[in-house]
């Protein structure tokens, strides 16, 4: 699916495929000091069948014209998960709106694994 924004002034539009969206919060979120990783090995193989998920972003077009976004991270041990979370969905909202000019409606931050091989002393 596309986005399209239409200028009125210079009746123009920009349309943008779901690809970049999902490109440009993979780049945000990696930004993040503590998130190991993006995406969804730890969900049941059935579950990835049914429902697409593109490196652990999912982006959903509501009716009304509102984005959804629904990330799924892995952080380091020592950092703090409410923290990650809030920077996380900053720096999503905070990109999306100046690269692509849209404001998403809710930014769902999914915490699905801590790892522990490699501590972080700076957390």
């Amino acid at each position: 699916m596309a986005v399209k924004n239409e200028d009125s002034k210079n009746k123009g539009k920009i349309t943008l495929d779901k690809n970049i969206l999902v490109s440009i919060i993979n780049l945000a979120t990696k930004e993040i000091n503590g998130v190991e990783s993006l995406g969804n090995k730890h969900r049941p193989f059935y579950k990835k069948l049914f429902s697409r998920y593109d490196d652990g972003v999912k982006v959903v077009f509501e009716k009304n014209g509102a984005l959804t976004i629904d990330v799924f991270v892995n952080i380091y041990v020592g950092f703090s998960v409410p923290d990650i979370a809030f920077r996380v969905q900053e720096n999503i909202r905070n990109s999306l709106a100046t690269m692509v000019a849209l404001k998403p409606l809710k930014i769902n931050v999914h915490i699905l694994d801590v790892e522990c091989d490699k501590e972080v002393a700076d957390a």
